[in-house]
């Protein structure tokens, strides 16, 4: 998949046994956890799948990873995930972009479910651009506001 896929970027991330809580659901702190690594999978990518990602990738969308820091985490659960429903295909889209700080969508449904199925969970992250320097917000830059439109989708 290529940056220019207007569905969004799809991260398979194995969950581990540990993420399981005692009723063998994954825990909700685990499942924030789930989704920084599909973040950061995305990010580091420069939105291009793992296998078609050239190798001198490693600091692609490098402001974004470095200046943007997590503002607001929102989880819906619409049915639970276990461990068997491994690894989570976690699709990930710029819902909303402004002047200091952007919102990332996520649609997590099990290995094998059709793309166009009731997701088992929804999130999103709001992500607030900040001078590490100085630790005061700071603009989006045109570079940055250009990688951002290139995934930018309203959640379905």
């Amino acid at each position: 998949m290529t940056d220019q896929n207007p569905i969004g970027y799809h991260a398979r991330v194995t969950v581990r046994w540990s993420d399981m809580d005692a009723f063998a659901h994954i825990n909700h702190a685990r499942m924030v956890t789930l989704l920084e690594e599909a973040r950061i999978e995305w990010l580091l990518s420069s939105g291009v799948e793992p296998a078609e990602r050239p190798s001198n990738s490693g600091d692609a969308n490098e402001s974004l990873i470095k200046s943007a820091l997590i503002a607001n985490v929102n989880i819906s659960y619409k049915k639970p995930l276990r461990h068997s429903d491994s690894p989570l295909d976690i699709t990930l889209w710029f819902e909303r972009v402004r002047s200091v700080d952007f919102t990332i969508g996520y649609e997590v449904r099990a290995a094998g479910a059709a793309a166009d199925s009731p997701p088992a969970v929804l999130a999103s992250t709001q992500m607030a651009m900040v001078d590490v320097g100085s630790e005061t917000l700071r603009r989006i830059t045109p570079d940055e506001k250009e990688y951002l439109a290139r995934w930018t989708r309203q959640r379905p």
